[in-house]
């Protein structure tokens, strides 16, 4: 690294735009994230969406389980 940047020129906010979505990183063990790759090659689906429906079926019965 160095010991000085020269700043003068750059531009403030050159990249933040407002509207932008942050998508969460999740990091599968290689156990977990080979058996969802298999199902979701079955499926003919991304492993994303396999992941999402198993969990929204975990939070409603997680939401049944505290009623």
């Amino acid at each position: 690294m160095k010991a000085k940047y020269d700043f003068s020129k750059g531009e403030r906010g050159k990249f933040y735009h407002p509207d932008a979505e942050f998508h969460l990183p999740v990091y599968l063990d290689p156990d977990v994230a080979e058996f969802i790759g298999g199902l979701a090659v079955k499926k003919n689906t991304d492993i994303g969406q396999i992941v999402n429906d198993w969990l929204r079926k975990d939070i409603e019965f997680i939401k049944t389980m505290k009623l």
